[in-house]
C-alpha cells in the first residue's frame, strides 16, 4: 500500500530550504508521492463555496499565505531528489494556457526523469477565474478540450489543433515527456461530472474527504464509467485523502486498501518549517512501515 504526502509549496512550506528538507525527508522515509497545490490568487471576500468543508469557506487559510506555482515548487523538488514522485494537488488546468502548460508539465517530467502526476481540477473558485480573464462557466469542457490538445502536443511530432477553447497551427515542441505517452492525468473531485472524467479520460484520481466506507462504491462508479468509455477500468489508479490535514491510523489505510485505494495522502499544510522533519519522519514510522507489509 502507497502512502503519499501532502504538502510542499505552501505557506512555511514555500521556503526553500523547507521544501529541501520535505522534500529529501519523504523520499528518504518511502513516501512514495509529493503534492503541491495551486492557487494563483486568493480573495479575502468571495462568494464560492468550498466545496471541502460545511460552511463553504477555505479553513484555516490566510489569504497572504505564500502559495508557489506547483510546477516551479515540483521542478525545485526534483532536482533534490531521485525516486519519489511528484504531484500537482491540484493543478486548475482550465486557468492556464494549454500550451503554456504543457510546455511547463514536459519540462517538469524530463527533469524529474518520469516522476510527475498531474493533478488536475477544474476549480472552485469563480472569482479567482475572473482574476486570471478566464469565463468560470463551462470550465469543465475547457478543461476537457484543453487536455485532449495537450497530448497532441506531447506526442505528435507537428500538431495543430482546432477547437472551441483553444486552437494553434502546425508547431513543435519539445521536449517531449519522458513518460509515455504522457505523463499519468490524476482528476480531482467527488461529483458524478468528476468521476466520469476520471472514467472517461483520466488516468486515476485523488478524491478528498474520502472515508473508507464511501470509497467502494466512488470506485465502483468510476470504473464503471470507463468501461462505458470503453476503457480498461482495470488500469486507473485512486488515491484519497480523507481530508488535508486529517489524522489517518493504519486501520483507516487498511479499509482503504480493502476498498480498492492504492494509495492514501497524510500529512497536511505544515504549520512550521522547523519542525518538518521531525514530523514527517514521525509520520513515515505511524503509516509508511506498516503500510509496505501490506
Amino acid at each position: 500500500m502507497k502512502i503519499g504526502y501532502f504538502a510542499i509549496g505552501i505557506g512555511p512550506a514555500a521556503a526553500p530550504e523547507a521544501i529541501a528538507v520535505a522534500a529529501q525527508t519523504a523520499e528518504a522515509c518511502g513516501f512514495y508521492s509529493l503534492w503541491a497545490p495551486e492557487h494563483v490568487v486568493l480573495l479575502d471576500q468571495y462568494d464560492s463555496k468550498y466545496p471541502y468543508s460545511k460552511d463553504g469557506r477555505l479553513p484555516g487559510m490566510n489569504t497572504t499565505v505564500d502559495i508557489l506555482d506547483p510546477y516551479i515548487a515540483l521542478t525545485f523538488a526534483a532536482a533534490l531528489t531521485k525516486t519519489i514522485r511528484l504531484g500537482t494537488g491540484i493543478s486548475l488546468i482550465p486557468e492556464r494556457s494549454p500550451v503554456v502548460t504543457a510546455k511547463e508539465i514536459a519540462s517538469l517530467d524530463k527533469l524529474s526523469n518520469g516522476r510527475f502526476d498531474l493533478g488536475v481540477g477544474i476549480g472552485w473558485l469563480a472569482e479567482e477565474f475572473t482574476a486570471v480573464g478566464v469565463p468560470w462557466e463551462r470550465r469543465a469542457e475547457r478543461t476537457r478540450e484543453y487536455l485532449k490538445a495537450m497530448k497532441l502536443l506531447w506526442t505528435q511530432e507537428n500538431p495543430e489543433f482546432s477547437g472551441e477553447f483553444c486552437s494553434f497551427p502546425k508547431v513543435r515542441m519539445y521536449p517531449k515527456p519522458v513518460q509515455k505517452p504522457y505523463p499519468p492525468i490524476i482528476f480531482g473531485g467527488e461529483s458524478t461530472p468528476a468521476l466520469k472524467r476520471v472514467g472517461e479520460v483520466g488516468d486515476g484520481w485523488f478524491g478528498v474527504n474520502v472515508t473508507p466506507e464511501a470509497a467502494p462504491d466512488l470506485i465502483s462508479r468510476m470504473k464503471r464509467y470507463a468501461q462505458a468509455a470503453g476503457r480498461d477500468p482495470e488500469k486507473l489508479t485512486f488515491a484519497v485523502s480523507p481530508g488535508i490535514g486529517s489524522p489517518v491510523d493504519m486501520d483507516m489505510v487498511k479499509r482503504f486498501r480493502d476498498g480498492g485505494v492504492h494509495q492514501v495522502i497524510a500529512g497536511g499544510i505544515p504549520r512550521d518549517a522547523g519542525t518538518a522533519k521531525g514530523e514527517i519522519e514521525k509520520l513515515a514510522e505511524k503509516l509508511v512501515v506498516p503500510a509496505a507489509k501490506l
